[in-house]
């Protein structure tokens, strides 16, 4: 029996079904697998992968196995995990699983543990918490046999290059993040459209008409704020760097502080990947009927003790939705734990999205199998060449054609001496 830790196989054939239904939306990806069945690039590496277990990862994983590895995979959020798709890749694909949907803080550490005890030679990370650990309490052991591995998220990112700053990196990352095919689609588009969709799930509110606050103005932000706006919403952006507050506010938004707009903010989402975005003076601030959310990749951009201590009662009103009520009799709402709304109430990115976001993970870890040995203990970004060739791709499946270049036109715009 194969090895895993999820909630119930017999969710098996609706998972199967779901994940063929991504596959059809995820062409590029498609393509690589059969490439990858045909070549096996990763024969015989074994890989730990620390994702959101959804139908798009499910696709990843396939093709990752297609291609010869061994792949084992956890969890990289407590509530996005989808419960039939885990049981899918265990009964149908063969591929172990440690998740559960709604696992507590003791479960996701035993998982993150179950998949390091693979003894992986490369590690695929949404958020660097299997990297984290990996290098913190198992580095005289199972860090050995690691050759590189991958960064999906810009939290994650963020978290790697830290610790490539403090010289405690321990093996070469590729920061899928970084990839234009990335961030330009999968941030802005994706949870754009994901993170209204799960807003909607959990509340079934009209957003036409409510001050929506979006607080951070990163590609996530700039793509969340699009759709607000684009559903009729009064949008305010709050940031605290100042090239992008004045993008957001050339885009058509007003920016304000967030303790100035706090008093009048019907719905506020956060998208920063910082701490206490949210704090304790903003709740204070709070009107009656705030909703409050989070789609960063941890549940710290809401001060979720500071609004415990504030209040009198809480209980739960809706699925993923759970009503605060103040001492001043003012009532917060807090969707999903204050944790990735787009994947905990919803479905997360569209597949069409993540089938670019994939397949740069599929080629970053065969780039990494046949390179690790030259690259240092850094965070690098993916190729320009592959970054390009997944775009070709995604275009190609669209039935997009664009022109090329004219050799008079290359070196027109190679010579130093262009122009009159």
């Amino acid at each position: 029996m194969i090895k895993c830790d999820i909630k119930d196989k017999s969710l098996a054939p609706r998972g199967k079904l779901r994940i063929e239904w991504a596959d059809n939306q995820m062409p590029v990806l498609k393509l690589i697998r059969e490439r990858f069945i045909k070549e096996k690039p990763l024969k015989g590496i074994k890989m730990s992968c620390c994702l959101h277990i959804t139908t798009e990862t499910a696709n990843l994983a396939r093709t990752l196995k297609d291609g010869g590895a061994d792949v084992v995979l956890c969890a990289s959020n407590p509530l996005s995990t989808q419960d039939d798709v885990a049981a899918s890749l265990v009964v149908d694909y063969g591929i172990p699983v440690f998740a559960i949907k709604g696992e507590d803080r003791d479960t996701y550490y035993k998982h993150l543990i179950s998949a390091i005890m693979h003894e992986p030679v490369i590690t695929m990370d949404d958020g660097a918490d299997l990297v984290g650990l990996l290098h913190k309490d198992y580095s005289q052991t199972h860090l050995r046999n690691v050759i590189g591995g991958t960064e999906e998220t810009t939290t994650g990112v963020i978290r790697l290059k830290s610790m490539e700053k403090d010289k405690a990196l321990r093996f070469p990352i590729i920061a899928v993040n970084e990839s234009d095919t990335k961030h330009l689609f999968d941030n802005r588009y994706g949870t754009g459209q994901s993170t209204v969709d799960g807003l909607l799930r959990a509340t079934n509110i009209l957003i036409c008409g409510k001050v929506f606050v979006v607080a951070g103005y990163g590609w996530c932000g700039k793509g969340v704020a699009m759709r607000a706006k684009g559903m009729g919403a009064d949008v305010v952006v709050t940031e605290v760097d100042p090239i992008r507050a004045l993008e957001a506010a050339m885009d058509g938004f007003r920016v304000m502080k967030l303790e100035q707009v706090m008093p009048y903010a019907d719905i506020v989402i956060t998208v920063t990947g910082n701490l206490n975005v949210v704090d304790e003076k903003h709740l204070k601030l709070a009107k009656n009927g705030c909703i409050i959310a989070n789609s960063g990749h941890f549940n710290d951009e809401i001060n979720i003790a500071a609004l415990e201590k504030l209040s009198l009662s809480k209980r739960t009103v809706r699925d993923f939705v759970v009503e605060y009520t103040l001492s001043n009799s003012k009532k917060i709402f807090l969707l999903a734990d204050g944790r990735l709304l787009n994947l905990s109430a919803a479905e997360g990115h569209p597949a069409i999205v993540m089938d670019m976001s994939f397949a740069n993970q599929a080629l970053g870890a065969e780039y990494m199998v046949k390179n690790a040995k030259n690259m240092e203990n850094k965070v690098y970004v993916i190729p320009k060449e592959i970054d390009m060739e997944i775009a070709r791709l995604k275009l190609n499946s669209m039935n997009i054609a664009i022109d090329d270049l004219t050799d008079e036109q290359i070196k027109y715009l190679s010579s130093w001496q262009s122009g009159t």
